[in-house]
């Protein structure tokens, strides 16, 4: 199992039998005093306040429960700071970045694996590599009955405008590069094209320079389907795609044409899909509760073909790199990357 309660500013879920990406993991009543959750993940996704002022984050008070309160807040100068009172005991981590990262969205994510006596807060900006970490000494399980109380009580939880999303998941997440493409965008492989998710480690794809290389290894990811995560459609026919295909919004597209060449002196340049977004060409798609992407990891950077158009990515370490859906044509009004 993986995430069990999603909630922002529109609405929330709470399900221990788990969200699910065609929304069918409803929301459920639980009456249970003294069941704990001994590991897992809280994650939030935020806009920072770009002069750097304090901002309450999300705050939660119980009056009753374990849980006594949850903290987390972004503090002047640039950090941000997490503290957790439970059982009697307070804990806390604070992580400061200085501003440093050009985005102005950030990942928080808490986890905790209490029989392990570990924990960890960490922060991470979806656009790049950037990760800060800092251990949470002594953790403790936290009440499902308090948690469900967090997500599904407005009332009892102050949520800054700020905040994209928050959720939970029953497991400690990964952190760092997310997979970015749909499980079914179609990769040109040595058999043929076929899903993106059905490729496995030592299968050959083709690319657009290099022939046949192998796939060294593939990840796959489920996700809220919201804030950085939240997939674009890229439709076909337009951009020469032979059928539709679904990329997460980070996901940077190859855009080449004369129109490149003209504006920005380069033959090729890499753009993020959500800055292709227009309702017609691209657009964001429906989603439910959560989302599952799949990626392939290379030697190297390359370039392969997936839905009838070649494909590369840069924001994952130079030495292993995945491929993903090249666009060959411009989206007006936005500064891409040099390629």
């Amino acid at each position: 199992m993986t995430w069990i309660a999603l909630a922002d500013h529109i609405g929330q879920q709470f399900s221990l039998k788990g969200l699910r990406p065609d929304g069918t993991g409803r929301t459920e009543d639980f009456h249970g005093s003294d069941a704990l959750l001994a590991k897992g993940s809280l994650m939030i996704e935020t806009r920072l306040s770009p002069d750097g002022k304090p901002q309450d984050l999300l705050t939660y008070g119980g009056f009753d429960g374990w849980l006594r309160s949850l903290t987390l807040q972004a503090i002047p100068g640039g950090g941000l700071t997490f503290v957790i009172a439970q059982n009697g005991e307070v804990t806390h981590a604070t992580i400061l970045h200085k501003g440093s990262v050009r985005t102005d969205v950030v990942r928080i994510v808490y986890s905790w694996d209490a029989p392990r006596r570990w924990a960890q807060f960490a922060v991470e900006w979806p656009e790049g590599l950037n990760v800060h970490l800092a251990s949470v000494p002594n953790p403790k399980p936290i009440p499902i009955a308090d948690l469900q109380t967090l997500f599904l009580e407005p009332g009892k939880r102050h949520l800054s405008e700020d905040v994209v999303f928050f959720a939970l998941s029953d497991q400690v997440e990964p952190l760092g590069p997310t997979p970015t493409l749909s499980p079914n965008v179609p990769i040109e492989t040595e058999c043929g094209f076929r899903r993106v998710g059905d490729v496995k480690r030592g299968d050959l794809v083709k690319t657009e320079n290099s022939g046949l290389v192998p796939v060294l290894h593939t990840l796959r990811r489920t996700v809220p389907a919201r804030g950085s995560f939240a997939p674009v459609r890229i439709r076909a026919p337009y951009f020469g795609l032979q059928q539709d295909v679904i990329v997460a919004p980070d996901q940077r597209l190859v855009i080449r044409g004369s129109e490149v060449e003209y504006l920005f002196g380069r033959e090729a340049v890499l753009v993020p899909a959500r800055h292709l977004v227009n309702g017609t060409a691209a657009l964001r798609e429906h989603a439910a509760d959560t989302i599952s992407y799949s990626q392939l990891l290379l030697l190297r950077r390359k370039v392969s073909l997936s839905g009838g158009c070649a494909e590369s990515r840069t924001n994952w370490p130079p030495a292993c790199l995945p491929v993903l859906v090249a666009i060959p044509c411009l989206s007006r009004g936005r500064r891409p990357i040099p390629f």
